[in-house]
């Protein structure tokens, strides 16, 4: 049976057993959101056992008595010290109260508004040399992604549940920024709608909390058939997602039907 320590990922825990989920939940309720297949492909095969007790409020030990059982061995004398404490960035180490510019957005979350249009609008104001600070209720991983695409060095670290703090440093200006919105998105939405007719799979993410919308499109469109369109039911125009696609060669439309109501059809560009 398989050997695990402090360092070994849960996707591979998962691999080996799937009964380990329910055993990895019984831990804590903090990891119920694994079961969400969505979520528990992005985060299982970044997170380690380490990791997870870090934010469970838990320890190593606590995850090897409940696997123990499904036949896993555990190695109680490794410890993999990066994963407890990753070491600072360069630009975090060097940092000077000047350079910062907090944000923190979990009010506007708890709120249940997006605090998306406040991000965007700050990330305009950085300045090369300067470092935001978002304090978030998760790590914003899409974020991340595309704000390196705009110059930016990135680095998470989660303090506690629901409290991530990271950290966006900018090293230069790229001729790209991020825009509020996309520009003749909605042109030929009939057209395209036409085109696909009865070849349209349907989505709707308008009941999933950040990053979930974004994380089950890209899902989605890993196995979307190249002839086929995918329909999108979302809250917002999903402003980061886009890039991605342009990325992934992906072409879409946008309507926006009403407030809090906007529909995507994406497809192989």
């Amino acid at each position: 049976m398989m050997m695990i320590n402090a360092g070994t990922r849960i996707a591979a825990i998962l691999k080996q057993s799937p009964a380990a989920l329910d055993a990895i939940i019984a831990v804590s309720p903090k990891f119920e959101k694994l079961r969400n297949p969505i979520l528990r492909k992005v985060m299982a095969g970044r997170t380690s056992l380490a990791m997870a007790a870090k934010v469970g409020g838990c320890t190593v030990e606590d995850f090897f008595m409940k696997l123990k059982p499904l036949g896993f061995e555990t190695d109680t004398v490794t410890i993999v010290e990066e994963e407890v404490k990753k070491p600072l960035p360069a630009f975090i180490s060097t940092l000077k109260k000047e350079q910062l510019i907090e944000l923190d957005v979990r009010p506007v979350i708890a709120s249940g508004k997006d605090p998306l249009s406040i991000i965007v609008q700050k990330v305009k104001t950085i300045q090369p040399g300067q470092v935001l600070k978002i304090i978030n209720s998760f790590e914003p991983t899409p974020l991340m992604a595309l704000l390196e695409k705009q110059g930016f060095v990135s680095y998470a670290d989660t303090i506690k549940e629901d409290w991530v703090e990271t950290y966006f440093y900018k090293t230069r200006t790229v001729e790209t920024p991020v825009k509020d919105a996309p520009a003749g998105s909605s042109e030929g939405w009939d057209m395209v709608l036409e085109q696909f007719e009865d070849r349209i799979k349907t989505i709707d993410v308008r009941h999933l909390e950040m990053p979930g919308p974004m994380i089950t499109i890209l899902a989605s469109l890993e196995t979307l058939p190249a002839d086929t369109a995918l329909y999108v039911y979302h809250k917002r125009i999903p402003v980061f997602l886009l890039p991605e696609l342009a990325d992934r060669k992906f072409g879409y439309r946008i309507k926006e039907i009403s407030d809090g109501e906007v529909h995507l059809l994406i497809f192989k560009d």
